[in-house]
């Protein structure tokens, strides 16, 4: 008797996809990924329904599509065309994780909140979160799973403070969530900001430095800062990319590195790989998902 295959469709908008996501998909447990590089948006619903009706619903089970790219609207528009072009019982589960950044956030908001509850912070309730790099698909989303969580989320905008406006009236429509934005395009701007955080997140550009040890010095509140740039120049100086939890010499600041998200963030993102071939039914993931998921293997 022959066993059917376990198939996942991996789709992108962009050029090629990432060996990454591919190498996750087989370390996963997929017997085979098929790519699919610069597909638009408009044809999402003919590819999901070719899929589906190749195979019988049970082999539906064991079919799922990733969702790839480096936009996090359009992935997640992405996502909702190809649950909508599904036809019970002949259905797919899908995945939307463009560059890997929903696991990379969910990760990152996890850990943190982990080194929080250690630290007799807490969770987010109620905490004041700043983010740099929010214009970012990591920045972005992890802004939106704080404030889900109960967090005033702040969106620094390094180059003008127009696009995290926009940025959080976005979020807004699509969440529901309210966001602030905040000036960060000068030092004296950026120390304003920090003065009231309890909680940095650093997910701007790789190789970018974004917060100095004078910052900390006129960030009194501020109790943590997670960083998940892993080239050199980091981030947030005096966050080593092992860290989790370790205060910043100096200062009464706990930095999370790039390195102790990761491990969480590979974690998360196969765990969710293996839920689209193991669920009884289908799945259809973002990066909330992702963030459950992080969580309980955080140990939260």
């Amino acid at each position: 008797m022959t066993t059917s295959k376990k198939i996942l469709h991996a789709i992108t908008p962009l050029k090629q996809m990432s060996p990454f996501d591919v190498n996750m998909a087989y370390d996963a447990g997929f017997d085979h990924v098929a790519i699919y590089t610069e597909v638009e948006t408009s044809q999402v619903r003919s590819l999901v329904q070719d899929s589906i009706f190749s195979r019988s619903p049970d082999d539906g089970k064991k079919t799922g599509f990733f969702i790839a790219g480096r936009d996090m609207a359009q992935s997640l528009e992405m996502l909702d065309i190809a649950k909508a072009a599904m036809l019970p019982p002949y259905a797919n589960s899908v995945f939307a994780d463009p560059a890997g950044s929903f696991t990379t956030s969910a990760a990152m908001v996890a850990v943190t909140e982990r080194a929080m509850g250690r630290l007799g912070m807490g969770n987010f309730k109620n905490k004041r979160v700043v983010i740099f790099g929010a214009m970012g698909i990591v920045g972005g989303a992890a802004g939106v799973i704080c404030a889900q969580e109960g967090a005033t989320v702040v969106l620094v905008g390094h180059r003008d403070k127009a696009s995290v406006e926009k940025r959080a009236q976005d979020f807004k429509d699509r969440y529901g969530v309210a966001c602030e934005a905040a000036d960060g395009t000068t030092t004296e701007l950026r120390r304003e900001v920090l003065a009231q955080a309890d909680v940095v997140f650093c997910a701007a550009r790789a190789g970018v430095r974004v917060l100095t040890l004078d910052d900390y010095k006129h960030a009194s509140k501020l109790k943590a800062i997670a960083d998940v740039n892993a080239v050199p120049p980091l981030g947030a100086e005096g966050v080593d990319l092992t860290d989790d939890g370790k205060y910043i010499d100096g200062t009464e600041i706990a930095g999370i590195g790039a390195l102790a998200v990761g491990d969480i963030k590979s974690l998360c993102q196969r765990d969710l790989l293996r839920q689209m071939y193991s669920s009884q039914g289908q799945v259809y993931l973002d990066f909330t998902h992702a963030y459950a998921t992080a969580r309980r293997l955080a140990g939260l």
